[in-house]
């Protein structure tokens, strides 16, 4: 049985403007957070057979991540190993067998050998075997690839055992996108996770929400480290968070009971905001550019079950979700806009807000 707790917040005040708004404080988190940490890259299913591939851009580096000859997944460093040169342009597409540079044609296998180095022959002491491309590490969960840049992070098996098992009633590995919408925000990207963690501002910002589901009722079941979250309760039973406040969708994987009138919201730092529907689940992508600037991909994944309906129409959730992010989406920049004001010192966190203040203690644990 899940123990559901409260985080705290007590005394805990908000972080200081550098935090949010300095180049130099994010080119450090890029290096001890953005390339030390396990990113969500992408979905298994974009790489539907061997050769299909998708570019990832993490702490300004390029990362092609592929399912090789073999059936796994690989990631690995978007650099020629001949003379450093970029790869592959296409942000994702298929090779057909290899990995080819554009300027001298090195060629490498699906799982990174070289193994085509044009007249490098007469090259004494060269071999192939030398100059496979970089690898990342790569690891998959519940359908979601993860890549690491940093050899020196625990494993993600290590890293996500909190969560390992916890969502497996959705079936998430078996769902699949039916639309993502992509978001320009110019606000950092710290200030996304905690608006997401809490529904202090609901009743004012999210009116259709809070009509839907009480901004009351959340109880958190996650509360320290860096996965925080918990549910929300819908008023009607067998309601859902869509434009007509219904669904006709069933549950997806194996939700029922409590679940049925439950929506849970869970923070994956530094990259992913993961909700669960009872017939749907929204992931948003988090890829952090500027100390003012985050591009968000927000996804909506469905039983592909019940997408093979003649009448499937995810527009219901998607507009729902799309109305109720861009409101997100207007406050977020107003804040950011408001930390970059000289008047602006750490205010305090209100009882409501006690998973902002865990996220930004394990933040500057990762900082420090």
């Amino acid at each position: 049985m899940t123990t559901f707790v409260k985080a705290d917040a007590a005394g805990q005040k908000t972080l200081d403007a550098h935090w949010y708004r300095s180049p130099e404080t994010f080119a450090l988190e890029r290096e001890r957070v953005f390339a030390r940490e396990w990113i969500c890259a992408g979905r298994m299913e974009h790489l539907q057979r061997a050769g299909d591939f998708f570019l990832a851009e993490i702490a300004r580096e390029s990362v092609i991540v592929v399912r090789d000859q073999h059936d796994e997944i690989r990631a690995f460093f978007n650099v020629c190993r001949h003379r450093g040169t970029r790869i592959c342009e296409m942000q994702s597409g298929h090779f057909t067998g290899s990995i080819q540079c554009p300027y001298h044609a090195w060629t490498y296998a699906l799982d990174g050998r070289l193994k085509v180095a044009r007249n490098m022959a007469d090259v004494e002491g060269f071999s192939v075997d030398d100059y496979p491309l970089h690898a990342v590490r790569a690891a998959t969960w519940e359908g979601f690839i993860f890549v690491c840049l940093s050899p020196d992070t625990p494993p993600f098996e290590t890293v996500f055992e909190p969560i390992a098992h916890r969502f497996r009633r959705w079936h998430i590995a078996d769902l699949r996108t039916a639309r993502t919408i992509r978001y320009d925000l110019r606000c950092n990207w710290k200030l996304i996770f905690q608006n997401y963690s809490e529904c202090y501002h609901c009743p004012l910002v999210h009116p259709q929400l809070d009509k839907l589901s009480p901004s009351d009722s959340g109880r958190n079941d996650l509360s320290e480290g860096r996965f925080l979250g918990g549910y929300s309760e819908l008023r009607n039973h067998g309601a859902s968070l869509t434009t007509t406040g219904a669904t006709s969708r069933p549950p997806v994987g194996e939700v029922d009971g409590a679940d049925i009138d439950r929506v849970y919201y869970y923070t994956l730092f530094p990259s992913m905001l993961l909700s669960l529907h009872p017939d749907y689940v929204m992931v948003h992508y988090a890829n952090p550019v500027a100390p003012d600037r985050t591009l968000v991909d927000c996804a909506w994944l469905f039983d592909p079950q019940t997408m093979s309906r003649a009448d499937f129409d995810p527009t219901d959730a998607v507009e729902f979700w799309d109305m109720t992010n861009r409101q997100d989406w207007h406050v977020n920049e107003l804040t950011q806009k408001g930390i970059e004001s000289r008047a602006y010192t750490p205010g305090v966190y209100a009882n409501a807000e006690g998973l902002l203040a865990a996220f930004d203690r394990h933040y500057m644990s990762t900082m420090s």
